[in-house]
């Protein structure tokens, strides 16, 4: 039986503006994207892969095409982008379909191992890359929800999980947009215990609970689908650490809800914020009482790991 093709969405931008762009419709459309840089016009191109026509214009006779309000949506993110200084280049938006082996495949010359430091390793299905001894593994492949350890944000998580993680302690830990799942398992395989992860995305959520179970640590991790912005107030369980790789609109507005759900000896790590927008975020949470403890800048990218001020 013929497999179904799949939806490429992509953007064309100047190469400073790739892991911006990446982050922002990973961000924006709940699953990671994917970039290559063409060596002879030096242009980016920056993919989302859809496994349904949900992006398109739902018009039955019409030709195949982006729904407008998707590309509006683009375009809008495009020009905050720009405001912050980023030169954007082209930014023209298209729209294919793609067979699902080609695009399988051509991911297994770019994924490769990456060692968080010596305890934990990521590796895709086809690697022989063998651990250290005492050192966790996670055996993650690229989906069309991914999130492979290789984006500075999710290296900062998974080595905030690393070092935070207290052998011999019960420590919890919650991901919010949780993407393909990777934070939570790597937790799982450090011993974090309870886990719970959520996304708003429900094909995210399909394939974290896909990648979980393919760790064996289904029954350890509690995910579910979830809108951090529907989020209770006030919450009667906390964690020792909680991760919440989003925007930073969403880091700001619902500051509170994070908070409510973290120990008062816990961490809190974000992610997902331009260096140009770490200082607004920064300020927002001290002001509610926290201290920053760790941080890293890697390109455009900054991010975070805060504890209560009094600690």
């Amino acid at each position: 039986m013929k497999s179904k093709p799949l939806w490429q969405l992509s953007v064309l931008v100047a190469p400073e503006a790739e892991e911006a762009v990446a982050e922002w419709l990973g961000n924006a459309f709940g699953q990671p994207a994917s970039s290559h840089t063409d060596l002879e016009t030096g242009l980016t191109t920056v993919s989302l892969f859809f496994g349904s026509a949900s992006i398109l214009e739902k018009s039955g006779s019409a030709p195949k095409r982006l729904a407008a309000s998707f590309r509006a949506e683009i375009h809008a993110g495009l020009a905050r982008i720009k405001s912050c200084g980023l030169s954007i280049g082209p930014g023209a938006v298209a729209l294919k379909s793609v067979p699902r082996q080609d695009w399988a495949e051509s991911w297994k010359r770019h994924f490769k191992p990456i060692a968080i430091g010596s305890a934990l390793l990521l590796k895709p299905s086809w690697s022989r890359k063998r651990p250290r001894k005492g050192q966790s593994v996670v055996v993650l492949d690229p989906g069309l929800s991914f999130g492979t350890g290789q984006h500075p944000t999710t290296a900062f998580c998974l080595g905030q999980l690393v070092r935070r993680r207290k052998a011999g302690k019960p420590q919890s830990l919650l991901d919010a947009g949780t993407g393909s799942g990777i934070l939570a398992i790597a937790a799982a395989k450090l011993g974090y215990a309870p886990v719970e992860a959520f996304d708003f995305d429900p094909d995210a959520v399909r394939i974290g609970r896909q990648n979980a179970r393919r760790n064996r640590v289904a029954a350890r991790i509690r995910l579910s689908r979830r809108d951090v912005t529907k989020l209770p107030s006030r919450s009667g369980r906390k964690f020792s650490v909680v991760c919440a790789n989003l925007t930073s609109n969403l880091l700001l507005s619902e500051r509170g809800r994070l908070l409510a759900r973290l120990e008062s000896e816990g961490t809190l790590v974000l992610a997902g914020i331009l260096e140009t927008e770490f200082p607004r975020v920064q300020q927002a949470y001290e002001s509610a009482g926290m201290r920053l403890a760790a941080s890293q800048t890697r390109k455009e990218w900054r991010s975070g790991a805060f504890v209560h001020a009094r600690r």
